[in-house]
């Protein structure tokens, strides 16, 4: 005879167990999905991070916008930068900076610090224009090249001021100079131009380039000199620097920072200066500029002096 299998026999239901086994079973699946999404998390991450820093597009970023944003912001002295903060979808960097301010007597405030991002395809989204707002300089740096603050009215302002008192001025050419006529112009007056105008743009601010400006790579190699008076030619070889590694695709950045290829070249290319940002001169020695047939205008923009002067 052919046995018979026995009846299949069915576990009495266990409310305990079912509800144990329902538990283990969803912290599983919600462990297996949150290390699937970690995973996906990190490989987003560090993709993003491979392609946004891949080759020198990280130091040319910063090289790039970091001097465009010194260009637009020629009324602001740049202290420190902070590169580079990667996330998934953005490259940064910051920046601290002060508005210039005529030299000694009082120090520059000190200033929170500006981000700069760009997007994961390279265009740049915020720009602190909003925690960078327009300064004397500014103003004086708009004026250029219009009948504003005449000769007149400065000679008047400056008899009204101690001779001794430091200034921050701009000094407006009646045409422009080439850089061996600035030279020799600051030399005579012992001048220092901090910033030098390379084109003149009334309501708007002028393209500017400045010994203090801050670049990354690719400039002019600096010598030995000293006097600042004679720098003027070695900035203007670091402004042509910068400029030959521009290219069309940074012209939608650019634009960002109201400066397009067309100006930047043509400004670097001709290489003549409009006027000249001095932070070092005194009011006695504006009374001299001002009378110099070359001199279109004189623009003040601060003054100061030394609080313990007897």
């Amino acid at each position: 005879m052919t046995e018979q299998p026995e009846p299949l026999q069915i576990p009495e239901f266990d409310p305990k167990a079912t509800r144990r086994a329902v538990r283990r079973g969803i912290r599983r699946t919600a462990t297996l999905v949150l290390g699937v999404l970690t995973v996906l998390a990190l490989v987003a991450t560090l993709g993003s991070t491979l392609i946004q820093t891949r080759g020198d597009r990280e130091r040319r970023m910063v090289h790039v916008l970091g001097t465009a944003l010194q260009i637009a912001k020629p009324a602001y002295t740049f202290t420190s930068w902070t590169c580079c903060r990667t996330d998934p979808l953005s490259m940064s960097f910051s920046v601290t900076a002060a508005p210039m301010r005529a030299h000694g007597g009082f120090g520059m405030q000190s200033q929170p610090d500006f981000t700069v991002r760009q997007n994961l395809f390279g265009r740049v989204e915020d720009l602190p224009w909003a925690q960078m707002t327009n300064t004397t300089l500014t103003t004086a740096l708009f004026n250029m090249g219009t009948s504003l603050q005449s000769k007149p009215d400065i000679r008047r302002v400056l008899a009204r001021l101690p001779q001794d008192m430091n200034a921050l001025a701009v000094v407006e050419f009646e045409r422009p100079l080439p850089t061996d006529a600035l030279v020799g112009f600051t030399r005579q007056y012992n001048a220092c131009p901090e910033t030098v105008v390379y084109e003149t743009r009334p309501g708007s601010v002028p393209i500017s380039w400045g010994s203090s400006m801050t670049t990354f790579w690719g400039v002019a190699p600096q010598s030995d000199v000293t006097v600042c008076s004679d720098v003027p030619p070695e900035d203007l070889a670091a402004f042509r620097s910068w400029v030959r590694i521009l290219r069309q695709h940074d012209e939608p950045n650019l634009r960002r920072f109201d400066l397009n290829l067309a100006r930047l070249s043509k400004a670097s290319s001709e290489g003549l200066a409009y006027g000249y940002v001095d932070q070092l001169v005194t009011v006695k020695k504006l009374r001299e500029i001002i009378e110099d047939p070359r001199v279109r205008a004189v623009r003040l923009a601060d003054v100061t002096f030394d609080l313990d002067r007897p």
